[in-house]
């Protein structure tokens, strides 16, 4: 370590302790102005046997119980390195050059698992429904949903999930480790919109190292760390994954896509079905997603369909007011065109009827069409009169009434046949 690194780092530990309550969010808004602080931290954290490993742990701690939220973020944007520190050491076998480490992490997980009062948290999460839209799917993009009962019957209902409580934990064992791990990644998930680019870069490599170290693939990666294989579990590969999400989005394709690689392998190989469903999930999403910006220094964020604000309801659908507004449609359009043709001088066709009029044959055989050549009709007396349609626009009222009277005198006698049982002998000869 330089001896400028460690000028800096000093003067860090002996600022604060000098600070009065007054003051201490002015200065946390100060250190972000500090660029040579945080890269000579890391270096203190990579060094197991700095001697300045201890007061850094100390004061970071420090930080964190204090309650300042940007003092908080500040300590949590060194948790990755501080896990891969405290799971190499553990793989080497050496617990004396991560005893602070413990201590540091052992006390954020303590202060996390109780609110101000002391009480155990209980965390709640809510999962989404895929039947209404989000910021990552559209139902209309998934295709119809079933309506069947039990779907209607949960639809609208919303599942939650509750996390804990969690117990106080003193030290690290085999057992609880992983427990006290995860829920640390957790916490860190839920701050990873404050934390810097170097916080994601070493979050991607803890995950790398964790992943492939003491398999094949570290040949491949060529990574010299240690070689002994680390345990893990399927929810901290979770929580891996979703901080790993964060970053291929905001700048660190490469790493991103590196470290998803690797924790996918490692699912496959101890087969974590929740692993690989999440980042098999995130994988595909990528692949068929377009990032916006290729600068590191700005955000990335992926293309989704925004749910519109008019409404999805079809101008074409059949309602009631709809077949009424037809009908009306209709017959406005028949009265006009026969209002045309009589203004035209045309001939006005009138309206077909299934009972029997001009143009349509009886059960018996009569036609009551009038011939063309004049002759007379069959059954004359019974029909009576002349059945000429005329042209005249004025005579319009009156041949309809007329033809309703020969219509209703066709019906009687056609009621008088059947009765009496006689078939009609009254065909025409020619």
């Amino acid at each position: 370590m330089l001896a400028m690194d460690q000028g800096v780092v000093e003067e860090w530990l002996s600022e604060y302790k000098t600070l009065p309550d007054s003051a201490v969010s002015t200065y946390a808004s100060s250190l972000k102005d500090k660029g040579t602080l945080v890269p000579a931290l890391y270096k203190v954290i990579r060094e197991n046997y700095s001697d300045l490993l201890e007061p850094v742990c100390h004061q970071l701690f420090d930080f964190y119980r204090s309650g300042e939220p940007q003092l908080q973020r500040f300590t949590l944007q060194f948790l990755p390195e501080l896990l891969w520190s405290l799971l190499s050491a553990s793989a080497a076998r050496d617990p004396h050059t991560s005893g602070c480490i413990e201590a540091l992490l052992l006390g954020i997980y303590n202060l996390e698992i109780v609110d101000k009062d002391g009480q155990s948290k209980v965390l709640t999460f809510t999962v989404p429904s895929l039947s209404k839209p989000s910021v990552y799917h559209e139902p209309s993009a998934i295709g119809s949903i079933a309506l069947t009962e039990g779907a209607l019957a949960n639809h609208g209902l919303s599942r939650v999930v509750y996390s804990g409580p969690h117990l106080q934990r003193e030290n690290f064992t085999a057992q609880n480790r992983f427990e006290v791990l995860t829920f640390l990644l957790l916490c860190y998930n839920a701050a990873l919109s404050y934390m810097t680019t170097t916080s994601l870069q070493s979050l991607c490599q803890l995950s790398s190292r964790v992943c492939i170290c003491g398999y094949p693939r570290q040949h491949m990666r060529r990574y010299k760390g240690i070689n002994t294989r680390l345990t893990v579990t399927s929810e901290f590969l979770v929580q891996l994954i979703t901080g790993i999400h964060y970053a291929l989005c905001n700048g660190e394709v490469e790493l991103g896509s590196k470290a998803l690689d690797d924790v996918l392998y490692r699912a496959q190989l101890e087969l974590f079905p929740e692993a690989l469903l999440v980042g098999n999930a995130i994988k595909s999403s990528l692949r068929g997603a377009a990032l916006k910006s290729n600068n590191k220094e700005g955000a990335r964020s992926i293309q989704v369909e925004i749910t519109p604000t008019s409404s999805r309801i079809s101008r074409n659908a059949v309602t009631s007011l709809s077949i009424r507004g037809h009908r009306w449609k209709r017959h406005e359009s028949q009265e006009v065109s026969v209002e045309n043709d009589a203004a035209l001088g045309g001939v006005a066709i009138p309206e077909i009827s299934v009972t029997g009029v001009s143009g349509e044959r009886l059960p018996n055989g009569d036609s009551l069409r009038p011939r063309s050549d004049g002759r007379a009709q069959p059954d004359g007396d019974t029909l009576g009169g002349a059945s000429e349609v005329s042209l005249d626009p004025r005579s319009h009222d009156s041949g309809i009434r007329g033809q309703e009277v020969r219509r209703q005198k066709s019906v009687r006698r056609m009621v008088e046949n059947e009765g009496s049982g006689s078939a009609s002998t009254g065909r025409s000869q020619y």
